[in-house]
């Protein structure tokens, strides 16, 4: 068996690595040739994603630099394997000394020892959420060549954390602060809620939505490779996330047909409750993708567990935590579906060439172009 620690197809990322070993990393296989890239253009989405860039999350403080070891020569991908790799500056494995033999609640601490008879417990190992600096990196890429060659555009937002949900969603200013957050007015009262948890030790859940606007009609596959499907694989192989919504999602359930449907007309789609995607098979609309995080289960309140002995014992986690882990997973989302995307498109031209588009044609539902 391979591929347990390999994303994807056609555009295939493999990582490596753990929280506090001497570095992460990861291997890209299959990235088309001639994409311009290079170290500086990892910064701004590694940096969305770090700890220690505001108070609302760990304040670990990694340099993340990226090192471009294969599979770019002078400035452009060779088509060649990628290898990039970072290196682990601010680890602090004296944090978990107390808790090397007890399993902390909400973690896989006790799930891998149980699995592998081994375990890491320096943050988590291979668990830990460091591993996704990676999928970020990967994603970078995923991104860029999905919008020079075909213009298609991914972003992420929170879209609610713990009580609170925006009342509007201005895409405009969720880059403009620390929470991704899309109402700007909600911005003070959000924060003052969050310095609460962090000063009581508790943390929060999250939910995340992320779209995906020019997709071409076409992309996936009608039963096993759907497009659907691989998205939800996707985010739910981020750390903590224990829900995926596609379009609507759960909100279907209480919809009649007549409500649920997405009508079309000379004009276009009347609504999306599918999320731009039908069959299994993109429709030509937004795909729409949301993920429900749990809380972080590293916090100072303490809780009941065992010891590797199978003893009682009580456990306070110590170190630098976040008090929302959703924080630092929008820009991991984003990653998740780019390289969902990217894939299906390699995967399509694979398959079906340069197949012209069928009319008639829903407006503003781009075909796939040309390679």
């Amino acid at each position: 068996m391979s591929g347990a620690n390999t994303f994807g197809r056609l555009f295939c990322v493999t990582t490596f690595g753990e929280s506090h070993g001497p570095a992460i990393g990861c291997v890209i296989d299959g990235c088309p040739p001639g994409l311009a890239i290079a170290p500086e253009d990892f910064r701004t989405d590694l940096d969305r994603r770090a700890t220690g860039r505001s108070r609302f999350t760990s304040q670990r403080r990694e340099a993340d630099e990226i090192e471009i070891l294969s599979g770019v020569y002078q400035g452009r991908t060779t088509g060649t394997p990628i290898a990039l790799l970072i290196r682990n500056t601010d680890a602090r494995s004296k944090d978990y000394g107390d808790i090397a033999q007890s399993f902390r609640p909400g973690h896989a601490d006790y799930t891998y020892w149980h699995k592998y008879g081994i375990r890491d417990p320096r943050g988590g190992g291979r668990s830990s959420a460091r591993e996704t600096t990676m999928r970020v990196a990967a994603g970078v890429i995923a991104k860029r060549w999905l919008a020079e060659r075909h213009g298609i555009a991914v972003q992420g937002w929170m879209s609610g954390i713990g009580p609170y949900t925006p009342d509007t969603v201005d895409r405009a200013v969720v880059e403009d602060n620390p929470l991704f957050w899309p109402d700007a007015a909600q911005l003070p009262e959000i924060e003052a809620y969050l310095d609460g948890l962090r000063k009581s030790g508790d943390s929060v859940g999250a939910r995340l939505s992320v779209v995906a606007d020019h997709v071409p009609v076409g992309l996936g596959e009608p039963i096993y490779g759907k497009l659907d499907a691989d998205i939800a694989a996707a985010l739910m192989s981020i750390n903590a996330v224990k829900s995926v919504e596609i379009g609507a999602g759960n909100a279907v359930a209480g919809l009649r047909g007549s409500e649920n449907r997405d009508e079309l007309s000379h004009e276009g789609f009347l609504s999306n409750h599918a999320g731009g995607i039908l069959g299994g098979i993109s429709s030509g609309q937004q795909i729409v993708a949301h993920a429900a995080i749990k809380p972080t289960s590293s916090i100072l309140v303490p809780g009941q567990s065992l010891n590797s002995a199978g003893e009682a014992v009580e456990i306070v986690t110590k170190g630098r935590h976040d008090p929302c882990v959703g924080i630092r997973a929008v820009p991991i989302v984003e990653a998740m579906l780019a390289l969902v995307l990217i894939d299906h498109v390699l995967r399509h031209r694979a398959q079906c060439g340069d197949v012209p588009a069928q009319t008639p044609q829903v407006p503003n539902s781009p075909a796939i172009p040309s390679p």
